[in-house]
């Protein structure tokens, strides 16, 4: 009998999820009802789901609103209906217009208008599917109104949006939010009224008793409304099912491109491969996923054709069909992968193929995508209110001081609490998870057989494509499977440097980046990542990457994927990655390995690393098949289809276990690694692609070192700083220049050694002043003076300011104090010359102001980089005021092993950790004077007492440790040293 319900999807307007609608009708005995969210269909396909749980039958639709003015509410009578109005609301939410009085006739489609609506329209001429809502508290109204003669026209609108006075006041502070006021302020017209709640069945008919034509009119309309979706197990796959015009003609190209490339990938085609290729084709074709591979291949086959570089990733990985038709570059052959990690009688779903390209391609890719299928949406993702945002958002709605928020937002509680402050605390709790507003996910989109708007209504965000309203939870739910296509820089820094290198190098050899088997083998680039060498590399730069490749030596290709996975959180906290070390260190502690998981994992030293060796174990220690093996891996990360299915596996491996023989200690031994790991660890083939891309990256910062980090910083950087690539640039052999009037460009640049920082870092100066000064250089030439400058650029003081005190006329050979005087003549003097009425024929003839000798101090210059590129390319040591006391250099901790010393560093990086006993710990990275790096922790006891604060120079003193070669320091003490000031006060 409810046809117009809200949940918190009703974005900043409702208050519980559709779970608790639905728990709130069965509590009614209410067995029928309508979701009807404000402009949002976000969750009428979970509602539908889940009204099955609680024998409800389910009716959704939307209440169409400009604000909080409701102009109508529309029920589907069926999943065509349902599209329709999806349509029709997208219409309006992409074009971001206002909805009308009365709307366009829809099929299958149910049109309520509000009792007041219809007064103030004066609407007296309905159409078939159109309709009156009158609530409770406007009974009495209707008794004495013209609508009463529309007795087969009224129906019931009983509002429900809160269950409570609490639920009513966090709907006040949501509108407050939404309408940025402070609550006292808060108009009531933006608010719902305190009697939008739910009654039960007897209750609403008992008040609508006077008007059983209206009870009878509104259980009609109810009964007209039947919506359908399948879900879980009922759920087909609801992707665009053939590629070509048939399934017959997609399973014949995709054989044919299987044949056409194998020979590309292989110089040799062994019978192994040819046995793992028929095996895949038959699975992939008896399971009806060939469209998904030829869709996946149809978009990396118009990234190669543009020269655009793609990684494919995820558990398609492991598929030799992929590898075959260029989607991955993992050979699933040579690392023994599992072909049923991605597909497998158990899953239902197709294989994950992550597609990263460059972050400056991926739009381009998507908007290929949009265009060269039908039916093409993003994904959305819910934002959802936050501990910090709910505090901040409250705390202004109830006029709090910014200090306050500000200490409340960061969880420090004052002892005294006033009452607004708790209010703030008890209201935030209330609020915190609801949706605040739906967002982008960061990769998933949509390509499927039906119109989108089957499913939901969609949004435009900023970028331009059209966005579904639902989760990729629900779309796996209901059988939509995404496609993730993802940008990333280290792509970006690989293409770039290729284009540098050969403008840099135009005599050098053509570079073939794809060439990765010689760079596995290559011992130079090997070198780098046992040597921590690899900054600006994507995916092994970070200090915990660089220190476990010194602690493994790795130097291969295999070292690297295992790496790539045992320094995820699952097998280290497991402690498996110390043994793990240990083993791959001294081959005789491989003996202390368990034969069994020895004899199962070699490669490994008998110690799961991979998702891959969940299932190994699992099917060669526990008898367990392959499918059912990968249904225990997927329960581990969370992704089990059902707990029934999974709690299933999990017995029968314990059972298959004790009839093998195997001792319980071991049992569990073996099931408690599982489960400490395996929802975190890598795909196999995911870490390997991964590495593959290393490897380029590798290749290039080894042989075109100044070149690769010229990339890397125009990309973004990585996981350091710009100011740390630029010292990674130095220690290269780049000479690092300040942007430069006639060599500067808006990226930076490279001329031979030579580096010069791009006009881009000025963070003051303006971007279209930035464009005419290189469209100027480039047609006319370089600019002679800055007399010539002036007169080619129309600047003002303000900018040209900027420039001189960056040294970007030092070409001139004349001090930046003498330029900026004359700087402020010559300007003033254009600017007069200007106001003239009558245009110069000729250019004027500047005149020579004889300009008084200024003193000026190199730290001036110091401290004009750091205001105005955030950084200084000068030696942060050589501003330390401080004394130096006798200490040692990072190249030296290996000799004071367990013992205490004094280092001092320039801090690179820093962040926090958390101990298994969840207390705080930090873990710091810093170079020395001679630019070698040295990681120290400051462990729970000291991690308060001496802080890290901000960028600068440090001495650090402790405890040397020394960990399978890799030193470190457990610091006692730290200090971050005085540096001189800015002598111009």
């Amino acid at each position: 009998m409810y046809i117009n319900c809200h949940t918190y999807y009703s974005l900043r307007y409702g208050t519980f999820s559709e779970t608790e609608l639905l728990q709130l009708a069965v509590e009614n005995n209410v067995k029928t009802m309508a979701l009807t969210d404000i402009n949002n269909t976000s969750a009428c396909m979970n509602f539908v789901q889940q009204a099955q749980k609680f024998d409800i039958k389910p009716v959704v639709g939307v209440d169409f609103r400009n604000g909080n003015t409701q102009q109508f509410v529309a029920l589907a009578k069926n999943n065509n209906g349902f599209k329709n109005i999806n349509n029709y609301l997208s219409s309006f939410l992409e074009s971001k217009t206002v909805i009308p009085d009365k709307p366009t006739f829809l099929d299958d489609v149910i049109i309520i208008y509000p009792f007041e609506k219809v007064l103030e329209l004066n609407i007296i001429d309905f159409k078939d599917n159109e309709f009156i809502g009158i609530s409770i508290a406007e009974i009495n109204k209707l008794r004495f109104s013209y609508v009463n003669k529309f007795e087969d026209k009224i129906v019931i609108q009983q509002q429900v949006t809160i269950r409570s006075k609490k639920d009513f006041n966090a709907h006040r502070l949501l509108r407050a939010i939404d309408n940025n006021t402070l609550l006292s302020k808060l108009s009531t017209i933006e608010q719902c009224l305190t009697t939008d709640i739910m009654h039960s069945e007897k209750e609403l008919q008992a008040h609508f008793k006077e008007f059983p034509k209206c009870i009878a009119n509104t259980q009609k309309l109810l009964q007209q409304c039947t919506i359908q979706f399948g879900f879980n197990d009922k759920r087909s796959n609801q992707n665009l099912q053939t590629y070509c015009h048939s399934f017959e003609a997609d399973c014949q190209m995709l054989q044919s491109l299987c044949q056409e490339n194998i020979n590309k990938r292989y110089k040799k085609v062994t019978q192994k491969v040819h046995d793992r290729l028929e095996k895949e084709l038959k699975v992939i074709i008896e399971l009806k996923f060939v469209s998904f591979f030829l869709i996946n291949y149809d978009i990396v086959h118009f990234a190669t054709k543009n020269n655009f570089f793609h990684v494919g990733r995820g558990s398609g990985a492991n598929s030799i069909v992929a590898y075959i038709i260029g989607i991955t570059d993992v050979d699933p052959v040579e690392l023994d992968l599992y072909f049923e990690r991605f597909i497998n009688p158990f899953r239902a779903s197709p294989p994950d193929f992550d597609i990263d390209f460059s972050w400056k391609d991926r739009n381009i890719m998507t908007q290929y995508i949009f265009d060269r299928f039908e039916h093409v949406a993003l994904l959305a993702t819910y934002v959802t209110f936050k501990y910090k945002a709910v505090i901040r958002e409250l705390g202004k709605v109830f006029g709090l001081p910014k200090e306050e928020i500000d200490k409340l937002s960061k969880g420090i509680v004052p002892d005294q609490l006033d009452d607004i402050a708790k209010l703030v605390l008890k209201y935030g709790k209330l609020i915190e998870g609801f949706p605040n507003y739906v967002s982008v996910h960061s990769a998933g989109i949509l390509i499927i057989d039906k119109p989108i708007h089957y499913y939901s209504a969609t949004n435009l965000p900023p970028k331009g494509f059209a966005t579904v309203q639902f989760d990729m939870n629900i779309a796996d739910d209901v059988g939509l499977f995404k496609f993730d296509i993802l940008g990333q820089r280290g792509l970006a820094k690989i293409k770039e440097a290729l284009e540098i290198i050969k403008e840099n190098n135009p005599d050098d050899p053509p570079i073939d980046i794809t060439d990765v088997e010689s760079f596995k083998t290559d011992k130079n680039i090997n070198n780098l990542l046992k040597t921590g060498g690899a900054i600006g590399a994507y995916y092994v730069e970070s200090p915990a990457m660089r220190g476990l490749m010194q602690k493994l030596q790795t130097q291969d290709y295999l070292g690297l994927v295992a790496a790539s996975s045992i320094i995820r959180p699952g097998v280290s906290g497991s402690g498996m990655k110390d043994e793990f070390i240990k083993r791959h260190r001294f081959p005789e502690k491989r003996k202390e390995a368990n034969p069994i998981l020895l004899q199962i994992m070699p490669e490994t030293y008998g110690v799961m690393v991979y998702q891959e060796d969940v299932m190994k174990v699992a099917n060669q220690f526990a008898d367990l098949t392959l499918g059912e093996a990968d249904v225990l891996r997927r329960g581990m990360s969370g992704k089990y289809r059902s707990v029934e299915e999974f709690k299933a596996v999990e017995d029968k491996f314990i059972s298959n276990c004790r009839k093998k023989g195997h001792e319980d200690p071991l049992i569990f031994e073996v099931w408690n690694q599982i489960k400490s790991f395996a929802g975190y660890a890598f795909a196999k083939g995911h870490s390997a692609s991964y590495a593959v891309e290393s490897y380029q990256s590798l290749f290039l910062k080894c042989y075109y070192p100044i070149e690769f980090m010229v990339a890397v910083l125009n990309n973004g950087g990585g996981f350091y700083s710009t100011e740390h690539y630029i010292h990674e640039a130095k220690m290269c052999g780049a000479i690092v220049e300040l942007p430069c009037i006639n060599k500067s460009d808006h990226a930076n640049s490279v001329k031979g050694k030579t580096i010069y920082l791009g006009f881009g870092y000025l963070k003051n100066l303006e971007h279209l002043l930035i464009q005419r000064i290189l469209t100027e250089r480039q047609l006319y030439g370089p600019f002679l003076s800055l007399d010539d400058f002036i007169d080619r650029i129309a600047i003002s003081i303000e900018q040209l300011t900027v420039l001189i005190r960056i040294d970007a006329f030092r070409f001139t050979n004349k001090p930046k104090t003498a330029l900026l005087w004359q700087a402020t003549f010559k300007l003033n003097a254009t600017k007069k010359q200007k106001e003239q009425q009558q245009e110069q024929l000729f250019r004027l003839q500047h005149q020579n102001f004889e300009i008084p000798k200024l003193n000026t101090h190199w730290l001036e210059n110091v401290y004009d980089e750091m205001e105005l590129l955030g950084f200084t390319i000068h030696n942060y040591f050589l501003l330390v005021t401080e004394t130096f006391h006798p200490h040692i250099k990072a190249k030296e901790m290996a000799d004071f092993s367990n013992k205490n010393v004094l280092l001092y560093g320039q801090l690179v990086t820093t962040r926090y950790n958390k101990t298994s006993q969840g207390k705080l710990m930090r873990l710091s990275t810093f170079i020395d004077a001679d630019g070698i790096y040295f990681d120290a922790v400051h462990f729970t006891n000291v991690v308060h007492l001496y802080p890290i604060n901000g960028m600068g120079i440090y001495g650090c003193y402790g405890k040397i440790t020394n960990r399978y070669g890799f030193c470190s320091m457990n610091v006692i003490q730290s200090k971050k040293m005085s540096i001189a000031g800015d002598p111009r006060g």
